[in-house]
């Protein structure tokens, strides 16, 4: 095969034209973008946890004094999504389009490898996606089974 074969006239690589190489770069991409979802929140700074504790001190004090006055609570702040919010809506979204481009790729009946590859990337960020939000789910109800557990010594009720 020369090179001659492998371009197009305009002298562009004809696997750039492939609908299964997009696929894989897609697939890709969202396989990318799930890992960074669940490793990146991890190295944004947060406060200690004195400052956090005193601000939940603070924030029930007032409210107290608020209810014990009569006053009505301050309306909530408007607050910013953060970029995870929309990194967690963008994988598995990129997602179906490698797998939606790999049925493309496999309907063109291009090289069967880039619709397997599009297909199984697409698919794993899907899955470990799911399966990431699953993971936190049930962590959340093991935490709140605990606490509701210890609600007795927390109280001091026998």
């Amino acid at each position: 095969m020369t090179a001659k074969s492998r371009n197009t006239p305009d002298g562009s690589s004809r696997f750039l034209r492939q609908w299964g190489f997009w696929a894989v770069v897609t697939g890709a991409i969202a396989l990318v973008l799930v890992f960074a979802q669940i490793a990146g929140p991890a190295f944004e700074p947060k406060p200690s946890v004195a400052s956090q504790i005193g601000e939940i001190a603070g924030e029930i004090r007032r409210s107290a004094w608020r209810s014990f006055f009569g006053l009505p609570n301050p309306a909530p702040e408007a607050v910013a999504p953060s970029l995870w919010n929309h990194v967690a809506i963008a994988a598995p979204i990129l997602g179906v389009v490698a797998v939606v481009l790999s049925v493309i790729s496999g309907i063109l009946r291009e090289n069967w490898r880039y619709p397997v590859y599009g297909t199984s990337l697409g698919v794993a960020a899907i899955v470990f996606q799911y399966f990431w939000w699953l993971a936190l789910l049930f962590a959340g109800v093991v935490l709140l089974v605990a606490i509701i557990e210890n609600m007795g010594d927390i109280f001091g009720f026998p």
